[in-house]
Protein backbone atom coordinates (compact mmCIF):
# COMPACT_ATOMS: atom_id res chain seq x y z
CA UNK A 1 0.00 0.00 0.00
CA UNK A 2 1.35 3.41 -0.86
CA UNK A 3 2.01 5.70 2.04
CA UNK A 4 -0.04 8.90 1.94
CA UNK A 5 1.48 12.26 2.83
CA UNK A 6 2.68 12.80 6.35
CA UNK A 7 1.42 15.83 8.32
CA UNK A 8 4.21 18.20 9.35
CA UNK A 9 3.33 17.86 13.05
CA UNK A 10 4.50 14.23 13.08
CA UNK A 11 7.73 14.52 11.12
CA UNK A 12 10.56 14.98 13.55
CA UNK A 13 9.78 13.44 16.92
CA UNK A 14 13.13 11.65 17.15
CA UNK A 15 15.20 14.54 15.84
CA UNK A 16 13.70 17.36 17.88
CA UNK A 17 13.60 17.54 21.61
CA UNK A 18 13.81 20.46 23.98
CA UNK A 19 16.00 19.61 26.95
CA UNK A 20 14.01 19.60 30.17
CA UNK A 21 15.31 20.49 33.61
CA UNK A 22 16.13 17.87 36.20
CA UNK A 23 13.48 19.20 38.58
CA UNK A 24 10.83 19.18 35.85
CA UNK A 25 11.57 15.53 35.03
CA UNK A 26 11.63 14.49 38.68
CA UNK A 27 8.39 16.36 39.37
CA UNK A 28 6.74 14.65 36.42
CA UNK A 29 7.92 11.23 37.56
CA UNK A 30 6.61 11.90 41.05
CA UNK A 31 3.24 13.31 40.01
CA UNK A 32 2.61 10.79 37.28
CA UNK A 33 3.90 7.61 38.85
CA UNK A 34 5.33 7.79 42.38
CA UNK A 35 2.34 9.53 43.97
CA UNK A 36 0.20 6.37 43.77
CA UNK A 37 2.91 4.46 45.70
CA UNK A 38 3.35 7.08 48.42
CA UNK A 39 2.38 4.75 51.31
CA UNK A 40 4.95 2.15 50.24
CA UNK A 41 7.52 4.91 49.71
CA UNK A 42 6.95 6.27 53.23
CA UNK A 43 7.24 2.75 54.69
CA UNK A 44 10.50 2.15 52.82
CA UNK A 45 11.80 5.52 53.99
CA UNK A 46 11.09 4.59 57.61
CA UNK A 47 13.07 1.37 57.18
CA UNK A 48 15.87 3.39 55.55
CA UNK A 49 15.84 5.77 58.50
CA UNK A 50 16.10 2.76 60.81
CA UNK A 51 19.09 1.43 58.86
CA UNK A 52 20.74 4.87 58.77
CA UNK A 53 20.19 5.52 62.47
CA UNK A 54 21.67 2.13 63.35
CA UNK A 55 24.72 2.95 61.21
CA UNK A 56 25.13 6.16 63.22
CA UNK A 57 24.61 4.21 66.45
CA UNK A 58 27.31 1.73 65.39
CA UNK A 59 29.78 4.61 65.00
CA UNK A 60 28.71 6.21 68.29
CA UNK A 61 28.97 3.05 70.40
CA UNK A 62 32.63 2.67 69.45
CA UNK A 63 33.51 5.48 71.88
CA UNK A 64 32.34 3.84 75.17
CA UNK A 65 33.68 0.45 74.08
CA UNK A 66 37.14 1.84 73.21
CA UNK A 67 37.32 3.96 76.35
CA UNK A 68 36.66 0.85 78.51
CA UNK A 69 39.43 -1.22 76.93
CA UNK A 70 42.28 -1.84 79.39
CA UNK A 71 40.39 -0.19 82.25
CA UNK A 72 38.60 -1.77 85.21
CA UNK A 73 34.93 -2.41 84.40
CA UNK A 74 32.13 -4.80 85.28
CA UNK A 75 31.45 -7.78 83.06
CA UNK A 76 27.77 -6.86 83.00
CA UNK A 77 28.62 -3.46 81.54
CA UNK A 78 30.59 -5.02 78.68
CA UNK A 79 27.89 -7.65 78.12
CA UNK A 80 25.34 -4.86 77.79
CA UNK A 81 27.55 -3.03 75.31
CA UNK A 82 28.00 -6.28 73.34
CA UNK A 83 24.24 -6.89 73.33
CA UNK A 84 23.71 -3.33 72.16
CA UNK A 85 26.14 -3.89 69.27
CA UNK A 86 24.29 -7.07 68.28
CA UNK A 87 20.92 -5.30 68.39
CA UNK A 88 22.26 -2.39 66.33
CA UNK A 89 23.48 -4.68 63.57
CA UNK A 90 20.33 -6.83 63.72
CA UNK A 91 18.07 -3.79 63.27
CA UNK A 92 20.40 -2.46 60.57
CA UNK A 93 20.06 -5.74 58.65
CA UNK A 94 16.27 -5.91 59.06
CA UNK A 95 15.83 -2.30 57.93
CA UNK A 96 18.15 -2.83 54.96
CA UNK A 97 16.26 -5.93 53.82
CA UNK A 98 12.78 -4.42 53.94
CA UNK A 99 13.62 -1.04 52.42
CA UNK A 100 15.48 -2.76 49.56
CA UNK A 101 12.53 -5.04 48.80
CA UNK A 102 9.92 -2.27 48.98
CA UNK A 103 11.89 0.32 47.01
CA UNK A 104 12.83 -2.18 44.33
CA UNK A 105 9.19 -3.15 43.88
CA UNK A 106 8.13 0.50 43.66
CA UNK A 107 10.88 1.28 41.15
CA UNK A 108 10.05 -1.71 38.96
CA UNK A 109 6.33 -0.90 39.14
CA UNK A 110 6.92 2.70 38.07
CA UNK A 111 9.02 1.72 35.07
CA UNK A 112 6.57 -1.03 34.06
CA UNK A 113 3.74 1.52 34.23
CA UNK A 114 5.77 3.84 32.00
CA UNK A 115 6.38 1.03 29.52
CA UNK A 116 2.70 0.10 29.40
CA UNK A 117 1.66 3.73 29.04
CA UNK A 118 4.10 4.19 26.16
CA UNK A 119 2.67 1.22 24.30
CA UNK A 120 -0.92 2.32 24.88
CA UNK A 121 0.03 5.79 23.66
CA UNK A 122 1.66 4.39 20.54
CA UNK A 123 -1.46 2.37 19.76
CA UNK A 124 -3.50 5.59 19.78
CA UNK A 125 -0.99 7.49 17.63
CA UNK A 126 -1.74 8.43 14.05
CA UNK A 127 -0.62 6.27 11.16
CA UNK A 128 1.49 9.23 10.03
CA UNK A 129 3.46 8.98 13.27
CA UNK A 130 4.60 5.45 12.38
CA UNK A 131 5.42 6.48 8.83
CA UNK A 132 7.54 9.35 10.16
CA UNK A 133 9.46 7.36 12.79
CA UNK A 134 11.28 4.10 12.18
CA UNK A 135 10.12 1.03 14.05
CA UNK A 136 13.68 0.47 15.30
CA UNK A 137 13.74 3.87 17.02
CA UNK A 138 10.35 3.27 18.62
CA UNK A 139 11.37 -0.20 19.78
CA UNK A 140 14.54 1.31 21.23
CA UNK A 141 12.48 3.74 23.31
CA UNK A 142 10.28 0.93 24.57
CA UNK A 143 13.23 -1.30 25.45
CA UNK A 144 16.63 0.43 25.73
CA UNK A 145 15.38 3.72 27.16
CA UNK A 146 12.98 2.04 29.55
CA UNK A 147 15.67 -0.37 30.74
CA UNK A 148 18.00 2.57 31.45
CA UNK A 149 15.15 4.15 33.41
CA UNK A 150 14.56 0.84 35.20
CA UNK A 151 18.17 0.63 36.38
CA UNK A 152 18.30 4.30 37.31
CA UNK A 153 15.01 4.37 39.20
CA UNK A 154 15.67 1.11 41.06
CA UNK A 155 19.24 1.97 42.02
CA UNK A 156 18.95 5.70 42.52
CA UNK A 157 15.78 5.70 44.57
CA UNK A 158 17.36 3.22 46.98
CA UNK A 159 20.99 4.35 47.05
CA UNK A 160 20.38 8.09 47.02
CA UNK A 161 17.75 8.18 49.75
CA UNK A 162 19.47 5.58 51.90
CA UNK A 163 22.87 7.26 51.43
CA UNK A 164 21.40 10.66 52.27
CA UNK A 165 19.79 9.44 55.49
CA UNK A 166 22.93 7.56 56.49
CA UNK A 167 25.03 10.67 55.93
CA UNK A 168 22.66 12.72 58.10
CA UNK A 169 23.02 10.36 61.06
CA UNK A 170 26.77 9.89 60.65
CA UNK A 171 27.36 13.61 60.30
CA UNK A 172 25.28 14.03 63.43
CA UNK A 173 27.61 11.65 65.27
CA UNK A 174 30.65 13.51 63.99
CA UNK A 175 29.32 16.90 65.07
CA UNK A 176 28.31 15.43 68.44
CA UNK A 177 31.84 14.16 68.99
CA UNK A 178 33.61 17.37 67.85
CA UNK A 179 31.93 20.02 65.74
CA UNK A 180 35.22 21.81 64.96
CA UNK A 181 36.67 18.60 63.57
CA UNK A 182 33.48 17.86 61.62
CA UNK A 183 33.58 21.25 59.93
CA UNK A 184 37.17 20.67 58.86
CA UNK A 185 36.38 17.20 57.55
CA UNK A 186 33.47 18.42 55.46
CA UNK A 187 35.21 21.42 53.99
CA UNK A 188 35.84 19.33 50.87
CA UNK A 189 32.10 18.73 50.31
CA UNK A 190 31.36 21.88 48.24
CA UNK A 191 34.26 21.05 45.89
CA UNK A 192 33.04 17.46 45.55
CA UNK A 193 29.43 18.55 44.96
CA UNK A 194 30.49 20.99 42.25
CA UNK A 195 32.54 18.31 40.50
CA UNK A 196 29.68 15.79 40.70
CA UNK A 197 27.31 18.35 39.15
CA UNK A 198 29.65 19.10 36.24
CA UNK A 199 30.31 15.44 35.51
CA UNK A 200 26.58 14.71 35.78
CA UNK A 201 25.70 17.22 33.07
CA UNK A 202 28.31 15.72 30.77
CA UNK A 203 27.03 12.20 31.47
CA UNK A 204 23.47 13.19 30.63
CA UNK A 205 24.49 14.47 27.19
CA UNK A 206 26.59 11.40 26.48
CA UNK A 207 23.80 9.09 27.61
CA UNK A 208 21.29 10.81 25.32
CA UNK A 209 23.70 10.34 22.40
CA UNK A 210 24.23 6.68 23.28
CA UNK A 211 20.49 6.02 23.42
CA UNK A 212 20.01 7.70 20.03
CA UNK A 213 22.74 5.55 18.48
CA UNK A 214 21.27 2.43 20.10
CA UNK A 215 17.98 3.38 18.43
CA UNK A 216 19.78 3.70 15.09
CA UNK A 217 21.33 0.28 15.66
CA UNK A 218 17.92 -1.29 16.42
CA UNK A 219 16.44 0.39 13.34
CA UNK A 220 19.25 -0.86 11.12
CA UNK A 221 18.94 -4.44 12.41
CA UNK A 222 15.18 -4.36 11.95
CA UNK A 223 15.48 -3.18 8.34
CA UNK A 224 18.22 -5.69 7.52
CA UNK A 225 16.42 -8.71 8.96
CA UNK A 226 13.13 -7.76 7.29
CA UNK A 227 14.86 -7.31 3.94
CA UNK A 228 17.29 -10.24 4.28
CA UNK A 229 16.00 -11.84 1.08
CA UNK A 230 16.94 -8.76 -0.95
CA UNK A 231 20.22 -8.34 0.94
CA UNK A 232 21.28 -11.81 -0.19
CA UNK A 233 19.78 -11.50 -3.66
CA UNK A 234 21.82 -8.38 -4.40
CA UNK A 235 24.93 -9.59 -2.58
CA UNK A 236 24.83 -6.69 -0.14
CA UNK A 237 26.03 -8.60 2.94
CA UNK A 238 29.27 -6.63 2.89
CA UNK A 239 27.46 -3.28 2.72
CA UNK A 240 25.15 -4.18 5.59
CA UNK A 241 28.12 -5.43 7.61
CA UNK A 242 29.83 -2.09 7.00
CA UNK A 243 26.75 -0.14 8.10
CA UNK A 244 26.44 -2.16 11.31
CA UNK A 245 30.17 -1.77 11.89
CA UNK A 246 29.89 2.03 11.67
CA UNK A 247 26.95 2.23 14.07
CA UNK A 248 28.43 -0.15 16.62
CA UNK A 249 31.73 1.75 16.49
CA UNK A 250 29.85 4.95 17.35
CA UNK A 251 28.18 3.16 20.27
CA UNK A 252 31.59 1.83 21.34
CA UNK A 253 33.21 5.27 21.28
CA UNK A 254 30.33 6.84 23.20
CA UNK A 255 30.45 4.06 25.82
CA UNK A 256 34.20 4.48 26.26
CA UNK A 257 33.84 8.25 26.54
CA UNK A 258 31.02 7.79 29.05
CA UNK A 259 33.18 5.43 31.11
CA UNK A 260 36.08 7.91 31.06
CA UNK A 261 33.83 10.70 32.31
CA UNK A 262 32.23 8.61 35.07
CA UNK A 263 35.64 7.19 36.06
CA UNK A 264 36.79 10.73 36.91
CA UNK A 265 34.59 10.55 39.98
CA UNK A 266 36.71 7.87 41.63
CA UNK A 267 40.13 9.62 41.70
CA UNK A 268 38.51 12.91 42.66
CA UNK A 269 36.64 11.24 45.52
CA UNK A 270 39.83 9.50 46.65
CA UNK A 271 41.89 12.70 46.57
CA UNK A 272 39.31 14.72 48.46
CA UNK A 273 38.75 11.93 50.98
CA UNK A 274 42.50 11.52 51.52
CA UNK A 275 42.77 15.24 52.20
CA UNK A 276 39.91 15.08 54.66
CA UNK A 277 41.31 12.01 56.47
CA UNK A 278 44.77 13.59 56.76
CA UNK A 279 43.14 16.68 58.25
CA UNK A 280 41.11 14.57 60.67
CA UNK A 281 44.08 12.57 61.98
CA UNK A 282 46.29 15.63 62.36
CA UNK A 283 43.64 17.52 64.27
CA UNK A 284 42.71 14.43 66.37
CA UNK A 285 46.32 13.95 67.44
CA UNK A 286 46.45 17.55 68.62
CA UNK A 287 43.10 17.28 70.43
CA UNK A 288 44.12 14.09 72.27
CA UNK A 289 47.42 15.69 73.28
CA UNK A 290 45.47 18.65 74.65
CA UNK A 291 43.16 16.31 76.56
CA UNK A 292 40.00 17.68 74.94
CA UNK A 293 39.25 14.45 73.04
CA UNK A 294 39.45 10.86 74.30
CA UNK A 295 40.82 7.95 72.31
CA UNK A 296 37.29 6.51 72.14
CA UNK A 297 36.02 9.79 70.77
CA UNK A 298 38.70 9.68 68.07
CA UNK A 299 37.78 6.12 67.09
CA UNK A 300 34.07 7.01 67.07
CA UNK A 301 34.68 10.08 64.91
CA UNK A 302 36.96 8.21 62.49
CA UNK A 303 34.51 5.31 62.30
CA UNK A 304 31.68 7.74 61.47
CA UNK A 305 33.81 9.42 58.82
CA UNK A 306 34.83 6.11 57.22
CA UNK A 307 31.23 4.90 57.22
CA UNK A 308 30.14 8.24 55.72
CA UNK A 309 32.78 7.93 52.99
CA UNK A 310 31.05 4.92 51.44
CA UNK A 311 27.64 6.58 50.78
CA UNK A 312 29.43 9.73 49.59
CA UNK A 313 31.46 7.73 47.09
CA UNK A 314 28.44 5.65 46.04
CA UNK A 315 26.34 8.78 45.55
CA UNK A 316 28.89 10.17 43.09
CA UNK A 317 28.81 6.92 41.13
CA UNK A 318 25.02 6.70 41.23
CA UNK A 319 24.84 10.23 39.85
CA UNK A 320 26.16 9.02 36.49
CA UNK A 321 23.45 6.37 36.35
CA UNK A 322 20.92 8.92 37.55
CA UNK A 323 21.81 11.30 34.70
CA UNK A 324 21.51 8.46 32.17
CA UNK A 325 18.07 7.72 33.59
CA UNK A 326 17.07 11.38 33.21
CA UNK A 327 18.20 11.38 29.57
CA UNK A 328 16.11 8.24 28.97
CA UNK A 329 13.13 9.76 30.79
CA UNK A 330 13.40 12.88 28.62
CA UNK A 331 13.19 10.76 25.46
CA UNK A 332 10.33 8.70 26.86
CA UNK A 333 8.32 11.79 27.83
CA UNK A 334 9.00 13.32 24.40
CA UNK A 335 7.23 10.32 22.88
CA UNK A 336 4.35 10.50 25.37
CA UNK A 337 3.89 14.21 24.64
CA UNK A 338 3.16 13.67 20.94
CA UNK A 339 -0.62 13.92 20.75
CA UNK A 340 -2.58 12.20 17.97
CA UNK A 341 -4.39 14.48 15.54
CA UNK A 342 -6.98 11.88 14.49
CA UNK A 343 -9.25 11.76 17.54
CA UNK A 344 -12.94 11.56 18.37
CA UNK A 345 -14.89 14.77 18.61
CA UNK A 346 -16.38 15.39 22.07
CA UNK A 347 -19.84 14.91 20.52
CA UNK A 348 -18.91 11.94 18.29
CA UNK A 349 -21.52 9.17 18.17
CA UNK A 350 -21.45 5.50 17.28
CA UNK A 351 -22.16 4.64 13.66
CA UNK A 352 -25.77 3.41 13.66
CA UNK A 353 -27.09 3.24 10.11
CA UNK A 354 -28.65 0.64 7.84
CA UNK A 355 -27.37 2.27 4.66
CA UNK A 356 -23.63 1.73 4.33
CA UNK A 357 -23.14 3.75 1.19
CA UNK A 358 -19.85 5.66 1.02
CA UNK A 359 -19.59 9.12 -0.46
CA UNK A 360 -16.54 11.33 -1.00
CA UNK A 361 -17.89 14.85 -1.40
CA UNK A 362 -15.56 17.49 -2.91
CA UNK A 363 -12.58 16.01 -1.03
CA UNK A 364 -9.21 17.78 -0.96
CA UNK A 365 -6.16 16.17 0.59
CA UNK A 366 -2.70 17.75 0.55
CA UNK A 367 0.81 16.48 1.02
CA UNK A 368 3.02 17.94 3.74
CA UNK A 369 4.63 20.24 1.17
CA UNK A 370 1.21 21.57 0.09
CA UNK A 371 0.88 19.50 -3.10
CA UNK A 372 -2.64 18.14 -3.56
CA UNK A 373 -3.05 14.37 -3.59
CA UNK A 374 -6.82 14.62 -4.15
CA UNK A 375 -8.32 17.62 -5.94
CA UNK A 376 -12.03 18.29 -5.19
CA UNK A 377 -12.80 14.60 -5.61
CA UNK A 378 -16.37 13.28 -5.50
CA UNK A 379 -17.20 9.56 -5.65
CA UNK A 380 -20.42 7.74 -4.73
CA UNK A 381 -20.38 4.06 -3.69
CA UNK A 382 -23.98 2.82 -3.24
CA UNK A 383 -24.86 0.41 -0.45
CA UNK A 384 -23.95 -3.17 -1.34
CA UNK A 385 -22.27 -2.22 -4.64
CA UNK A 386 -18.66 -2.52 -5.81
CA UNK A 387 -16.75 0.48 -7.12
CA UNK A 388 -13.24 0.01 -8.51
CA UNK A 389 -10.69 2.83 -8.52
CA UNK A 390 -7.97 2.67 -11.16
CA UNK A 391 -5.31 4.97 -12.51
CA UNK A 392 -1.55 5.42 -12.77
CA UNK A 393 0.78 5.42 -9.75
CA UNK A 394 0.44 8.58 -7.69
CA UNK A 395 -3.14 9.23 -8.83
CA UNK A 396 -4.43 9.07 -5.23
CA UNK A 397 -5.99 5.59 -5.18
CA UNK A 398 -4.53 4.35 -1.89
CA UNK A 399 -5.02 7.77 -0.33
CA UNK A 400 -8.79 7.25 -0.69
CA UNK A 401 -8.51 3.87 1.05
CA UNK A 402 -6.69 5.52 3.97
CA UNK A 403 -9.17 8.39 4.30
CA UNK A 404 -12.31 6.26 4.71
CA UNK A 405 -11.30 4.65 8.06
CA UNK A 406 -9.74 7.99 9.10
CA UNK A 407 -6.13 6.93 9.09
CA UNK A 408 -5.86 10.52 7.82
CA UNK A 409 -8.37 13.36 7.69
CA UNK A 410 -9.33 15.43 4.66
CA UNK A 411 -8.40 19.11 4.57
CA UNK A 412 -11.55 20.06 2.65
CA UNK A 413 -14.80 18.33 1.78
CA UNK A 414 -16.42 15.36 3.51
CA UNK A 415 -16.40 11.59 3.57
CA UNK A 416 -19.78 10.17 4.56
CA UNK A 417 -21.12 6.74 5.42
CA UNK A 418 -24.88 6.48 5.21
CA UNK A 419 -25.01 10.26 5.01
CA UNK A 420 -22.98 10.74 8.24
CA UNK A 421 -19.61 12.52 8.18
CA UNK A 422 -16.94 10.07 9.37
CA UNK A 423 -15.50 12.84 11.60
CA UNK A 424 -18.76 12.82 13.57
CA UNK A 425 -18.41 9.09 14.26
CA UNK A 426 -16.28 7.49 16.98
CA UNK A 427 -13.17 5.86 15.55
CA UNK A 428 -13.96 2.55 17.23
CA UNK A 429 -17.45 2.25 15.75
CA UNK A 430 -16.29 3.50 12.33
CA UNK A 431 -13.48 0.98 12.02
CA UNK A 432 -15.63 -1.84 13.39
CA UNK A 433 -17.74 -1.51 10.23
CA UNK A 434 -14.75 -1.75 7.88
CA UNK A 435 -12.65 -4.71 6.75
CA UNK A 436 -9.37 -4.08 4.92
CA UNK A 437 -7.48 -6.47 2.66
CA UNK A 438 -4.34 -5.03 1.11
CA UNK A 439 -1.40 -6.13 -0.97
CA UNK A 440 0.70 -6.21 2.21
CA UNK A 441 -0.88 -8.97 4.26
CA UNK A 442 -0.33 -8.29 7.96
CA UNK A 443 0.18 -11.77 9.41
CA UNK A 444 1.69 -12.18 12.86
CA UNK A 445 4.12 -14.79 14.14
CA UNK A 446 1.29 -16.85 15.58
CA UNK A 447 -1.00 -19.71 14.59
CA UNK A 448 -3.23 -19.70 11.53
CA UNK A 449 -6.20 -19.81 13.90
CA UNK A 450 -5.05 -16.67 15.77
CA UNK A 451 -4.33 -14.78 12.55
CA UNK A 452 -7.80 -15.44 11.15
CA UNK A 453 -9.41 -14.47 14.46
CA UNK A 454 -7.30 -11.31 14.81
CA UNK A 455 -10.23 -8.98 14.13
CA UNK A 456 -12.55 -11.05 16.34
CA UNK A 457 -10.50 -12.66 19.13
CA UNK A 458 -13.55 -14.22 20.81
CA UNK A 459 -14.51 -16.18 17.69
CA UNK A 460 -15.19 -19.91 18.07
CA UNK A 461 -13.30 -22.49 16.06
CA UNK A 462 -16.43 -23.21 14.02
CA UNK A 463 -16.63 -19.55 13.03
CA UNK A 464 -12.93 -19.51 12.11
CA UNK A 465 -13.30 -22.69 10.05
CA UNK A 466 -16.39 -21.35 8.26
CA UNK A 467 -14.51 -18.18 7.33
CA UNK A 468 -11.54 -20.23 6.07
CA UNK A 469 -13.82 -22.42 3.94
CA UNK A 470 -15.48 -19.33 2.45
CA UNK A 471 -12.02 -17.92 1.65
CA UNK A 472 -10.97 -21.19 -0.07
CA UNK A 473 -8.26 -21.53 2.59
CA UNK A 474 -9.45 -24.53 4.61
CA UNK A 475 -7.94 -27.15 2.28
CA UNK A 476 -4.38 -25.83 2.33
CA UNK A 477 -4.61 -25.02 6.07
CA UNK A 478 -5.45 -28.65 6.87
CA UNK A 479 -2.42 -29.69 4.81
CA UNK A 480 -0.07 -27.69 7.06
CA UNK A 481 1.97 -29.61 9.70
CA UNK A 482 -0.29 -28.62 12.62
CA UNK A 483 -3.31 -27.49 10.64
CA UNK A 484 -4.95 -24.44 12.17
CA UNK A 485 -2.37 -24.48 14.98
CA UNK A 486 0.59 -24.06 12.61
CA UNK A 487 2.81 -21.07 13.38
CA UNK A 488 3.01 -19.01 10.18
CA UNK A 489 6.25 -17.17 11.04
CA UNK A 490 6.99 -13.44 11.01
CA UNK A 491 4.86 -11.73 8.33
CA UNK A 492 3.60 -15.22 7.36
CA UNK A 493 6.98 -16.14 5.89
CA UNK A 494 6.19 -19.89 6.02
CA UNK A 495 3.26 -19.45 3.63
CA UNK A 496 3.04 -18.59 -0.06
CA UNK A 497 1.70 -15.23 -1.21
CA UNK A 498 -1.65 -16.73 -2.23
CA UNK A 499 -1.99 -18.55 1.08
CA UNK A 500 -1.25 -15.38 3.05
CA UNK A 501 -3.88 -13.47 1.07
CA UNK A 502 -6.54 -16.12 1.61
CA UNK A 503 -5.90 -16.06 5.37
CA UNK A 504 -6.27 -12.27 5.23
CA UNK A 505 -9.55 -12.71 3.34
CA UNK A 506 -10.74 -15.27 5.91
CA UNK A 507 -9.98 -12.69 8.60
CA UNK A 508 -12.11 -10.13 6.76
CA UNK A 509 -14.92 -12.66 6.32
CA UNK A 510 -14.89 -13.49 10.02
CA UNK A 511 -15.08 -9.79 10.85
CA UNK A 512 -18.21 -9.62 8.68
CA UNK A 513 -18.05 -5.84 8.28
CA UNK A 514 -20.54 -4.13 5.92
CA UNK A 515 -17.80 -2.06 4.20
CA UNK A 516 -14.90 -3.75 2.43
CA UNK A 517 -11.72 -2.03 1.28
CA UNK A 518 -9.48 -3.93 -1.15
CA UNK A 519 -6.17 -2.24 -1.86
CA UNK A 520 -4.42 -4.06 -4.72
CA UNK A 521 -5.12 -7.34 -2.96
CA UNK A 522 -4.01 -9.50 -5.91
CA UNK A 523 -1.31 -7.40 -7.59
CA UNK A 524 1.61 -9.40 -6.15
CA UNK A 525 0.22 -12.87 -6.95
CA UNK A 526 0.90 -15.31 -9.75
CA UNK A 527 -1.96 -16.26 -12.09
CA UNK A 528 -2.89 -19.48 -10.29
CA UNK A 529 -2.88 -17.84 -6.85
CA UNK A 530 -4.76 -14.85 -8.27
CA UNK A 531 -7.60 -17.06 -9.53
CA UNK A 532 -8.01 -18.67 -6.09
CA UNK A 533 -7.87 -15.33 -4.31
CA UNK A 534 -10.26 -13.69 -6.79
CA UNK A 535 -12.80 -16.43 -6.14
CA UNK A 536 -12.49 -15.82 -2.41
CA UNK A 537 -12.77 -12.05 -2.89
CA UNK A 538 -15.95 -12.37 -4.97
CA UNK A 539 -17.53 -14.39 -2.20
CA UNK A 540 -16.34 -11.80 0.35
CA UNK A 541 -17.80 -8.90 -1.64
CA UNK A 542 -21.34 -10.30 -1.73
CA UNK A 543 -23.77 -7.93 0.00
CA UNK A 544 -21.01 -5.52 1.06
CA UNK A 545 -20.21 -1.97 0.05
CA UNK A 546 -16.85 -2.54 -1.62
CA UNK A 547 -14.14 -0.17 -2.81
CA UNK A 548 -11.44 -1.86 -4.86
CA UNK A 549 -8.11 -0.30 -5.76
CA UNK A 550 -6.77 -2.40 -8.60
CA UNK A 551 -3.62 -2.48 -10.66
CA UNK A 552 -4.70 -5.43 -12.80
CA UNK A 553 -7.73 -4.16 -14.67
CA UNK A 554 -8.80 -7.69 -15.58
CA UNK A 555 -9.77 -8.27 -11.94
CA UNK A 556 -12.36 -5.47 -11.81
CA UNK A 557 -14.29 -5.89 -15.08
CA UNK A 558 -17.35 -7.06 -13.10
CA UNK A 559 -17.39 -3.99 -10.81
CA UNK A 560 -20.68 -2.07 -10.74
CA UNK A 561 -18.72 1.08 -11.54
CA UNK A 562 -15.12 1.93 -12.36
CA UNK A 563 -13.63 5.30 -11.44
CA UNK A 564 -10.50 6.42 -13.32
CA UNK A 565 -8.20 8.86 -11.51
CA UNK A 566 -5.42 11.07 -12.78
CA UNK A 567 -3.52 13.46 -10.48
CA UNK A 568 -6.16 13.22 -7.77
CA UNK A 569 -9.15 13.97 -10.00
CA UNK A 570 -11.83 11.80 -11.63
CA UNK A 571 -11.34 11.75 -15.40
CA UNK A 572 -13.74 8.91 -16.25
CA UNK A 573 -16.30 6.71 -14.56
CA UNK A 574 -18.74 4.06 -15.67
CA UNK A 575 -19.06 0.31 -16.22
CA UNK A 576 -16.30 -1.68 -17.94
CA UNK A 577 -18.06 -1.90 -21.30
CA UNK A 578 -19.01 1.79 -21.21
CA UNK A 579 -15.45 2.89 -20.59
CA UNK A 580 -14.07 0.67 -23.33
CA UNK A 581 -16.59 2.11 -25.76
CA UNK A 582 -15.46 5.67 -24.93
CA UNK A 583 -11.90 4.78 -25.97
CA UNK A 584 -10.51 7.14 -23.34
CA UNK A 585 -7.97 6.74 -20.55
CA UNK A 586 -9.42 3.46 -19.24
CA UNK A 587 -9.53 1.89 -22.69
CA UNK A 588 -5.90 2.87 -23.25
CA UNK A 589 -4.78 1.40 -19.89
CA UNK A 590 -6.78 -1.78 -20.47
CA UNK A 591 -5.34 -2.18 -23.96
CA UNK A 592 -1.77 -1.77 -22.69
CA UNK A 593 -2.28 -4.47 -20.05
CA UNK A 594 -3.92 -6.79 -22.56
CA UNK A 595 -0.89 -6.46 -24.84
CA UNK A 596 1.46 -7.29 -21.97
CA UNK A 597 -0.46 -10.45 -21.18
Amino acid sequence: MAQPPIPLTNLTLLQRGKSQSTWFLLRRLFRGYLRSHISGFVTATLFMALTASMTGAAAQIIAPITDQLGKPHSEMHMLMLGAAVMMIFFLRGVGGYFHTIIMNRIGQRIVTDVQQQMYRHLMTSDLAFFHANSSGQLISRLTNDVNVMRQAVGECMTSTLKGGLTLIFLVGVMFYQNWHLALGAFAVFPVSAYFVMRVGKRMRKLSASMQTENGNYSSLLNQTFQGIRHVKAYGMEGLEDSRVHDVTEKVFRLNVKSFHVSALMNPMAEILSGLAIATVFTYCDWQVAQGTLTTGGVYSFVMAFILAYDPMKRTSKVNAQFQAGLAAAERVFALLDVEPTIVDKPVAKSLDVTDYSVRLDDVVFRYADGTEALHHLSIEVPHGKTVAIVGPSGAGKSTIINLIPRFYDVQEGRIMIGGVDVRDITLASLRSKIALVSQETALFDDTVRANIAYGKPDATFDEIETAAVAAFADTFIRGLPQGYDTIVGEHGVKLSGGQRQRIAIARAMLRNAPILLLDEATSALDNESERAVQAALKRLQQGRTTIVVAHRLSTIVDADQIVVLERGSVVEQGAHTELLARRGVYARLYGLQAELH
